[in-house]
This record gives C-alpha cells, structure tokens and sequence, in this order.
C-alpha cells in the first residue's frame, strides 16, 4: 500500500524588529523624496514667475543646488531663466587718470560696519588709504597645488585684513582652490593665465586706484594694474552702476569691492543661505556700494568662498559649517 504524502506547509519567519525599522525608514524616505520633489516642483514651476526665477537662479550659484534645478529645467529653459535674470556687460574700463590724495590723519584708519538689508547681514571694511591693499597669491600655482585659507595669507603676510579674491577652476564643487580663473597679476606681474586672455579684471594700479571692466592680461599690464584677478560681474564703472535684470543672479553670499572718490577702498562680505542671513542679490551689493559712494565696484568669489578676516578672525558668518574654502589670492590689508 503506498504512502501517502503529507502537504508540508512551508513556515514564513515573521519579520525581525530590525527589519521592520528598515521598511519603514525607507517607507518614510520615499514619502520625503516624494513630497520633496513635488514641493520643489510647484515652487519652481508654480504660478508665480518671481519666485521660480529667484530661487531658480539663487541655486545656480550654489555648488550643490544647481543639479536640482536642472532635475526640473532643460538646458534652453535654464538658459532663458538665467538670460532675463542677469548683469549687462559693459565695455567701459575705469579711467585711471585720477589722483589721490589721502588725508594723513587717515592713513591708518580701518572702519568695520554691520550692514542690514531685507534678506541679507553682513560687514563692510573701509580701509582709508587704498596703499594699503595688496593680493596675496598661493605660492605653489605653478604646481597646482591647493590654494590657502584667507586667514593664512593675512598671517603669512603680517597683514591685519583680508578678504577672498579671484575665483578658481571648481569642477563639482570639489575644488581645492589650487588653480585660478582668469587672470592672476601681482606687484605688476602676469602670475597666472595668458597675454591674450579676455575676462572681467579686478585690481589696483600703481596709483592705488581700482580698475574695472573687460580686458585681456596684456592690456591689464598696459593699465600699469599691480594686483588683480579675474571675476565677474563688474558692477559699476566711473560711477555708473551697471544694468540688472529681473533677481539679478538670486540671492547668495558674496563679496564686493569697490572704491570711493577719497580713495578709501570698501570691502563688503554678505553672509548667506542661513536663517539669520539667506543673502543679497547683485542689485543688493550695488545699492551698498553705491550708498556708500563707490564710484568703481566689481563682484569677487562668494558663496562658501565670501569671508573677511579681521585682526586675526573671521568677523563674518561663514556659509559651511566647516568653515570658509581655500582660494588661490586674496585681497590683505597690510
């Protein structure tokens, strides 16, 4: 007689604590992701243009922000977003022909002022004898090797100042500050970039005046420019403030410098994307500069660059928590 086979039922093991914490962890991170992205998507593609292009723009200046944004726009529509939110150009250049003449009682005076404004803090350094201003510049560009932080060049210089200069090669956000964009001139020498490299220059002459506006590294040197660097947007030029449309770039850290008819030179670092501080737009660091009677005043690296050192310290609210990036040249006090 042949055996019957039992129907074996095959025993499912419950699952562990652990193993249910982790369903509904993921569980909750797909909801976020979920909610965030449609958040992100009614925002930036939502009703109000205003409030698309200012934040649409303020994360192209940021490293990690803009492969967000572009998760939502294709290249043409970003690149029309950006077109009507914006700084014009300028062919003018800085007439250099101005002397100074600084009062002597003056010559050692440095003013620190908070500055306030609807989205943004930050502090302006009016240093009263423009002599005083020099670029510092990472001694190891030709092996492009990192670059230093903004207090090391103050120190190594015995300098009481400083601010973030030029800007750096940054591929991903992962820079080391070690290569320079642009044009790099220091005590009157092309240190960095070619004679026939065209980009926005920043930077003093030999008669302590700051010179602005679009030119190659061999007309810089035509200009008799003894320190400078390449960044941009220049923002006002013979006292005329260039044209902004729409947010103008958004609103982000930044550093500005500029130079008054006295001669005093204005170093302005805004803080940003902080709850005390989300930032300023270039319209923002136009009205200061010009409120503060710059007649030449160009745009430097900002974002986790925008620092200022004072009398050994950062006197500003660095972006990351980890602390302001090493650049490749900063302006110092000495």
């Amino acid at each position: 007689m042949a055996k019957r086979k039992r129907n074996r039922t095959r025993k499912i093991k419950p699952f562990t604590i652990l193993q249910k914490t982790y369903m509904i962890a993921g569980v909750l991170i797909l909801a976020g992701m979920i909610t965030v992205y449609g958040s992100a998507m009614i925002v930036l593609k939502g009703p109000s243009v205003t409030v698309s292009n200012l934040l649409t723009s303020t994360m192209m200046e940021t490293r990690t922000l803009k492969s967000i944004a572009r998760l939502f726009f294709s290249e043409e529509e970003m690149e029309t977003i950006m077109n009507r939110n914006s700084v014009s150009d300028t062919d003018e250049i800085t007439d250099s022909e101005t002397d100074f003449v600084i009062d002597e009682s003056k010559k050692d005076k440095i003013e620190i002022i908070d500055i306030k404004g609807p989205t943004y803090e930050g502090k302006l350094m009016i240093v009263y004898d423009p002599s005083r201003i020099h670029l510092a510049v990472n001694s190891d560009l030709d092996n492009s090797n990192e670059g230093y932080f903004v207090e090391e060049y103050v120190k190594a210089n015995d300098a009481i100042a400083g601010i973030n200069a030029g800007g750096f090669d940054d591929p991903n956000g992962q820079g080391t500050g070690g290569i320079p964009y642009g044009i790099v001139i220091q005590d009157g020498e092309l240190v960095s970039g070619g004679l026939d490299d065209y980009n926005s220059v920043i930077g003093f002459n030999e008669q302590n005046k700051l010179i602005v506006g679009n030119m190659t590294g061999r007309q810089a040197l035509e200009y008799g420019l003894r320190d400078a660097v390449t960044f941009k947007p220049i923002f006002i030029v013979n006292y005329v403030p260039v044209e902004v449309t729409g947010t103008g770039g958004g609103v982000n850290p930044r550093t500005v410098i500029g130079q008054r008819e006295d001669g005093a030179v204005l170093l302005l670092v805004i803080d940003g994307r902080q709850t005390t501080s989300l930032g300023a737009s270039y319209s923002d660091c136009i009205d200061i500069m010009t409120q503060y009677g710059a007649m030449n005043a160009a745009n430097l690296d900002g974002g986790s660059s925008s620092v200022m050192v004072y009398d050994g310290q950062i006197i500003n609210n660095v972006v990351s928590m980890n602390g302001d990036r090493k650049v490749p040249t900063a302006f110092i006090v000495k």
